[in-house]
């Protein structure tokens, strides 16, 4: 993993989560409950980075106690009402305006980096930054101005500014962790494990009860977020937070909705306006300059 370059560190977990955006539609409509879908797909990237630790060496069942708490918390923000939360706004508000909350992570993780790692972060990076966040809003321009038109907006914009918080405290919880000894990848499946655990109980207590689809599109779909989308993503990701702070980790969630429309795109049949495509260039070409060498 020390031989893996920032850059990579980077490109890796954008493009998968970019193209997981498409995969989550066959979960969808699989018929199987939200909360059931992201329990199992977390329950097998537990499984899958418990082993890996154990190839690895490194200590998976004698991780202290008083790491569990934190462990339990990482996994109840993180997988448990992270996702949860993406999945309910996105049922109130457009999934552009979701995108667009998620790019605000840069500057909450710039803030969290600051204050409880004491990372600092340069004028041009937020400037950059900042110029990705325009660049995201010009692509789902549309669908932002007509969101004033649904009766819920408000309660959508509450939901996915709640999923945003939930993310960066996930991140904060997860680096502190790791900056107390913790071997990542023992980290990450205790807490995946733990946030799948509670999805599933919180699907038991709602009355919804534990699904599964045997189609070969859901297995499949399944797999992917699992081991795309899970192990080799978060991974890489916290490895580069690791390195680099949240802050930087955060702009893949400024490129992210970029790619994904463009699978979109190449999938789904949707086609650019001149606004989007100018959103685009806006957007990776602040990224690029972001991420370049002062």
């Amino acid at each position: 993993m020390s031989q893996v370059s920032d850059r990579w560190l980077f490109w890796i977990p954008t493009l998968i989560w970019a193209s997981t955006w498409h995969v989550i539609l066959y979960q969808l409509d699989s018929g199987v409950p939200v909360l059931n879908s992201v329990a199992w797909r977390f329950a097998l990237a537990a499984l899958m980075l418990a082993g890996l630790a154990r190839v690895r060496g490194e200590a998976l069942l004698s991780m202290p106690r008083s790491a569990h708490l934190l462990l339990l918390a990482t996994g109840i923000v993180q997988y448990g009402g992270n996702y949860v939360s993406v999945y309910e706004a996105e049922r109130h508000i457009p999934t552009g305006l979701v995108a667009v909350l998620f790019c605000l992570s840069v500057f909450i993780n710039a803030l969290s980096g600051r204050y409880f790692f004491g990372q600092t972060v340069t004028r041009r990076f937020l400037v950059c930054a900042s110029g990705g966040v325009a660049g995201v809003v010009l692509i789902f321009w549309p669908e932002i101005a007509a969101t004033g038109a649904r009766p819920t907006a408000a309660l959508g914009l509450g939901l996915g500014l709640l999923a945003v918080l939930t993310a960066c405290t996930g991140n904060v919880l997860t680096l502190t962790l790791t900056r107390r000894g913790l071997a990542l990848v023992p980290v990450l499946a205790w807490s995946m494990g733990y946030g799948a655990l509670f999805l599933l109980l919180a699907s038991l207590a709602s009355g919804q009860g534990l699904h599964f689809a045997w189609q070969p599109a859901y297995l499949l779909s399944l797999a992917y977020l699992a081991v795309a989308g899970s192990v080799t993503a978060f991974v890489l990701y916290f490895k580069l937070a690791q390195r680099q702070g949240p802050a930087r980790a955060a702009l893949t969630g400024v490129v992210i909705p970029v790619i994904a429309l463009v699978i979109s795109a190449a999938l789904e049949g949707w086609v650019p306006s001149t606004l989007s495509m100018a959103g685009m260039a806006l957007c990776l070409g602040s990224i690029y300059v972001a991420t370049r060498p002062a």
